[in-house]
């Protein structure tokens, strides 16, 4: 055994010291106290009956069995899913071309535009979702210019209380999520790799494909996650802009805990949306394995 390697030993089973064990176990206090005993919580809930005002301790499926026997919850549940879907789909191509143009054409109005890109997230959700409330109005922005040109509210109607308009206004909000990190991954790309495929013969196209957009995968699929989770398990947007016939799983939950007081079943529900979550992220992060394996 060398020297070097007796030291690499010696090293990766030394103690480790007081600001590592601190850190640890700060980070292990806090999953236990506000993710995995929460999260317990609500899944130990999710088996227990309501009896009439009151809930009553015991290990039932029937919470369980009720999303799935009644259409309804079925409904809700892929319309949650279709609208995330859409809304992630869209924030990926707009966030993705937005950082783009930052890196590569924003030149010295780089540093402005990026801080314009995350002063929205400085203001509160509720105010950014009620805005769209506003524009998408009968007697909005919108509504006033379409006006200009002979066009009704009423033949803009599908632009408020629709589906339409939650994915306008999570768009919005969730576009940042995505271009940021997009940004932050492109800012890293050294710019001999473009340089050396363009030496090889490779188009400008083709040098995005093969080189830049690899590269940029993790980041997208980060941000897209995120965004997906987000707005998958988000309610105040479908309150305000969906109407009754928009409404998401997030806003069903919510009823449950609050008027229904039918707390197993809304721990139920919200196992489910978990659930849906963690098979996102965790085929998200198997994709991102593969495509770095790849590279």
């Amino acid at each position: 055994m060398t020297e070097a390697s007796g030291a690499q030993r010696t090293r990766r089973f030394a103690r480790p010291s007081l600001t590592t064990l601190v850190c640890g176990l700060a980070a292990l206090v806090y999953v236990a106290v506000f993710i995995a005993y929460p999260y317990a919580h609500v899944g130990v809930f999710s088996f227990w009956e309501k009896d009439l005002y009151s809930i009553r301790p015991a290990f039932i499926l029937d919470n369980y069995a009720r999303i799935v026997e009644r259409p309804l919850y079925l409904h809700v549940i892929g319309n949650s899913l279709r609208i995330a879907a859409f809304v992630t789909l869209i924030s990926a191509v707009l966030g993705y071309t937005l950082a783009m143009f930052l890196e590569r054409y924003a030149g010295r109005w780089k540093t402005l535009l990026f801080f314009l890109l995350i002063v929205p997230l400085w203001t509160s959700f509720l105010l950014r979702a009620y805005v769209w409330k506003i524009i998408l109005g009968r007697n909005g922005l919108i509504s006033g210019i379409l006006g200009q040109f002979g066009i009704q509210p009423d033949d803009i109607g599908f632009m408020l209380y629709s589906e339409v308009s939650i994915v306008i206004a999570l768009v919005y909000i969730f576009v940042p999520f995505v271009a940021i990190p997009v940004f932050a991954a492109l800012e890293k790309i050294p710019p001999s790799y473009r340089e050396a495929s363009a030496d090889l013969g490779a188009r400008p196209f083709q040098t995005f494909l093969d080189v830049v957009f690899p590269l940029t995968v993790p980041s997208l699929l980060a941000g897209s996650t995120i965004v997906f989770c987000l707005s998958f398990g988000d309610f105040i947007t479908p309150a305000l802009l969906g109407g009754s016939d928009n409404i998401m799983i997030a806003n069903i939950i919510i009823g449950q805990f609050g008027a229904a007081f039918d707390w197993p079943f809304g721990s139920a529900l919200a196992i489910v949306v978990l659930a849906t979550v963690m098979l996102v992220v965790t085929t998200a992060a198997w994709i991102g394995n593969r495509v770095a394996e790849g590279r």
